[in-house]
């Protein structure tokens, strides 16, 4: 049982991210490297900058001489566009930040007893899983909001993105009445989404061709580096 509920609150966590990964960065190597680089951006804030200090060296050494051509080359035959460093370095920013914030109840979760939770619903793991999941996705939409927001010099934007991650922390409070906090999580994030969704240019006509899968290519990947 213990087992059941590890995996499945793994899954639920951070499929949908793991999904993104593997449909829409882990064939480019420029997308891999940002999304590194978003993630250990995040550890910064942990005081763990010697991490992203080793990574950047090791990425631009220059006596590489194979490794910086293979880069060229790659971001000559692929590059990538604002809005696609602002999609993967958000979704960096999510994967760090969910697994701290769930590695530990995982870890309690696969058993055997568990001290400090008795008492508590019996949904607590369920619940964290989720609300992981939408933060995660928060991410990735607060990244591509902010970035449109910061080229376009709308600092009202700026506002509201810094407003909803506050909003979304504070939600945490209302722990252990899950539905005070995973109901206006996942509306902000459905909100945020669409955001993002519009600023990456997408548009209502090819969500409607995406949906009646009359459009094999992906937005981000079909869209045009500037």
């Amino acid at each position: 049982m213990t087992a059941s509920v590890f995996f499945g609150c793994t899954f639920i966590a951070f499929g949908p991210a793991i999904a993104l990964f593997l449909f829409t960065i882990a064939r480019d190597p420029l997308r891999v490297i940002f999304l590194i680089a978003g993630a250990f951006f995040w550890l910064c804030s942990l005081l763990l900058s010697s991490l992203v200090w080793f990574i950047t060296v090791q990425i631009s050494d220059k006596e590489s001489a194979s490794q910086q051509k293979g880069l060229l080359i790659f971001g000559e035959t692929m590059p990538i566009s604002i809005r696609q460093l602002a999609y993967v370095s958000g979704l960096g920013f999510g994967f760090m930040s969910g697994a701290f914030s769930m590695v530990n109840i995982l870890a309690d979760s696969i058993g055997p007893g568990t001290i400090g939770i008795h008492g508590d619903s019996q949904h607590y793991f369920l619940s964290s899983a989720f609300m992981t999941m939408a933060v995660i996705l928060l991410h990735m939409f607060w990244g591509v909001v902010f970035f449109d927001s910061c080229e376009k010099q709308h600092w009202w934007s700026l506002a509201v993105v810094v407003i909803s991650h506050l909003l979304v922390s504070c939600l945490t409070f209302q722990n252990p009445q899950y539905v005070g906090s995973l109901v206006p999580t996942y509306i902000i994030m459905f909100l945020m989404g669409l955001w993002a969704f519009f600023c990456a240019g997408g548009s209502l006509r090819n969500l409607k061709l995406c949906l009646t899968c009359k459009d094999k290519d992906f937005l981000l990947a079909n869209h045009r580096p500037r």
